[in-house]
């Protein structure tokens, strides 16, 4: 039993490190949306924009837990991960990926009054749950059944961790992100490695449907396997030690407004 509730604690950090690195780039572009507002307006707007965002991820976590162990909404989940996380890879390696984002971000919120630009921020950050929460499901489902029950269609356990991940990932929007992004500036490579664990998650939930009954190409075991886990978590922790001590090539010279 320890050593469950051991691989529930290692999943959660993994997720919580991954929402860290996420939150950064997402905290500078909610600040730049409501950067054109007064001073004592600004403060407010990404309050109030982040407690709707809250709301918002609550109805989704629950509106998932339903449909997760669904291999074609597993499948479309592994799908997406997998595009996400190699097309920021591959943009980051040859191209000049997300160059404008804040620039856009700006001039569509410029002129916007205080409730327009709070639902902006709310919907932008909904937006960015959809990439974590899809990353946290990936991350539980291949985790073992805890003896909670179920909750929905997800294990009860399984379940906490993904609300537990989503709710980290608003904390470290508000709190945080400074934090991160003067992490980034010293080491601007871990925003390519979380978007490279990002894709390897995809990889993992791309395991498990193949694995789920319905498609039986895998042991319907594989997923939770001692083989796989050891497969996964060391990619995971090389993949991590890799962008850590990556050189530096880069500088990120955008300001947080929180």
């Amino acid at each position: 039993m320890d050593s469950l509730w051991l691989e529930y604690a290692w999943a959660l950090l993994i997720l919580i490190g991954l929402e860290g690195l996420l939150s950064a780039d997402n905290a500078l572009v909610l600040a730049v949306i409501a950067k054109h507002l007064p001073e004592e307006q600004k403060k407010r707007a990404i309050n109030y924009g982040i407690l709707m965002a809250f709301a918002f991820r609550f109805v989704a976590l629950f509106a998932i837990s339903f449909i997760a162990n669904v291999w074609q909404i597993q499948a479309i989940g592994a799908a997406y991960l997998l595009y996400l996380g190699l097309k920021h890879i591959v943009q980051a390696r040859f191209g000049k990926a997300n160059k404008n984002i804040h620039k856009d971000a700006e001039k569509e919120s410029a002129g916007k009054g205080f409730l327009p630009t709070v639902g902006k921020i709310a919907l932008a950050d909904l937006a960015f749950a959809i990439d974590s929460i899809l990353a946290a499901v990936a991350l539980a489902l291949g985790l073992p059944d805890s003896p909670l029950g179920d909750f929905g269609g997800m294990d009860g356990g399984q379940f906490i961790v993904v609300l537990l991940g989503g709710i980290a990932g608003l904390i470290l929007i508000k709190f945080a992100a400074t934090w991160f992004v003067q992490l980034l500036k010293k080491r601007p490579a871990l925003e390519t490695t979380a978007y490279a664990i990002v894709a390897w998650v995809g990889v993992k939930l791309a395991i498990i449907t193949l694995a789920h009954d319905d498609i039986g190409i895998l042991d319907h075991d594989f997923p939770h396997s001692t083989t796989w886990t050891l497969i996964f978590y060391g990619v995971l922790v090389g993949i991590a030690l890799l962008g850590w001590f990556a050189p530096s090539n880069k500088s990120i010279t955008t300001k947080n407004d929180f």
